[in-house]
């Protein structure tokens, strides 16, 4: 135990001196490498019934993304999140030091370093790869992020890590065990190649083949995703100067002993900016197995029961979101989904204040509503208020 509380003050000084060091140092000394990051202090309430208790707890988060060029053909990077969280939350929760100790991908890069009834603290490498470069092929194995996604909400051609969107903590999203060979024909077009394997050693593989036609960015891919054939497209460009993208992918599962009826994911996006700043956005998700009852509860918190195939257990999803910038160094908006069959509904009002460049307060509420049994119901609401230091 003794031990272990030694390692836990080391590592937390690390996560506040680090940064501090570095933000100090000579950048002409640091030619072929860089280091940067964050430095940030969630405050979470999560009150499930406002007239019962409410839960309290913090997260201090620090990031290092470490990146090395060696030359102009090769680049290694790896990203580390620290996270420490204390409060209520890890004594109400059964086991939660083990949920956050799980890692999803073929290496084990994630660790819990020190815990008890009041705190846990956590490292993972969520971004350790190589990449080279050669004329018009760029080869990359480790853990990355292969973003196949056009969408901003819902990705269903997004197979190898997919994210929840209500993990809004977690700019950087998840990554994958993988491997990913890109060739450029043009500058206009690509094709991709990637292989990933996860903690149970499944495998999911694809190719993706990108280009322009008629102003819009367009893409068709397939492959293997654990026991289903994938088969997706996807589009992104602009219409009367509002950006307009789509995508969809086709699951069937290969497995003879269940139904083999196909799942169709689809997704459409649009998004328009005023001349006053005033941004909106609309999304739609439908998926063809999704029930048109209550959809059940599900955590979707967490990113390892969120897939491609699974979005939403609904047969369709709707996507909101206003935002305008109330003033230079302020940003209000609010963001919704809902759920047209069983009527349940996520909103999340935001507020981000640029204290300074490098400086930022943000205060946001995740209010879900809807009978027992829903989407969205059974969750409550959740208050963060969230300061972020750059550097």
């Amino acid at each position: 135990m003794l031990l272990g509380r030694k390692y836990c003050i080391i590592v937390f000084l690390i996560m506040v001196l680090l940064p501090i060091v570095t933000w100090g140092q000579d950048g002409k000394k640091a030619k072929k490498w860089s280091l940067d990051g964050y430095l940030k202090n969630l405050q979470n309430t999560w009150i499930e019934d406002f007239d019962n208790n409410w839960i309290i707890w913090n997260s201090i988060n620090n990031r290092l993304d470490f990146k090395w060029y060696p030359n102009n053909k090769m680049y290694a990077t790896i990203g580390i999140r620290n996270q420490l969280q204390f409060g209520q939350l890890i004594q109400v929760v059964p086991d939660y030091d083990k949920m956050l100790d799980n890692d999803y991908g073929f290496f084990d890069l994630t660790k819990v370093i020190g815990n008890n009834d009041n705190y846990v603290l956590f490292s993972n490498i969520d971004r350790l790869y190589f990449k080279y470069t050669a004329n018009k092929i760029e080869f990359q194995i480790g853990r990355q992020r292969i973003n196949w996604g056009r969408n901003l909400v819902w990705n269903p051609n997004d197979i190898f890590n997919s994210f929840s969107y209500f993990d809004f903590d977690y700019e950087e999203r998840p990554g994958s065990d993988a491997v990913l060979l890109q060739y450029y024909p043009n500058y206009t077009s690509s094709i991709q190649l990637a292989c990933k394997l996860d903690h149970n050693n499944d495998v999911t593989m694809a190719a993706l083949y990108k280009f322009n036609k008629w102003n819009y960015d367009m893409q068709f891919m397939g492959g293997v995703m654990l026991e289903d054939i994938v088969l997706g497209a996807g589009w992104a460009g602009q219409i009367a100067g509002s950006g307009f993208r789509g995508e969809f992918s086709c699951f069937i599962n290969t497995d003879n002993s269940i139904d083999t009826t196909a799942t169709l994911i689809a997704s459409i996006d649009w998004d328009y900016t005023f001349k006053n700043s005033l941004y909106i956005h609309a999304s739609a998700l439908y998926n063809n197995n999704g029930t048109t009852g209550n959809a059940g509860f599900r955590p979707i918190f967490i990113n390892e029961d969120i897939t491609a195939k699974n979005l939403t257990l609904s047969r369709a999803s709707l996507f909101g979101q206003v935002t305008y910038p109330v003033s230079p160094l302020v940003t209000a908006g609010i963001a919704s989904i809902f759920n047209p069959y069983d009527l349940s509904a996520f909103a999340g009002p935001s507020v981000d204040i640029s204290l300074r460049d490098d400086l930022y307060l943000f205060f946001m509420g995740q209010i879900f509503t809807g009978a027992a049994g829903t989407e969205y119901g059974g969750y409550g609401t959740l208050f963060y208020i969230r300061l972020k230091w750059s550097f």
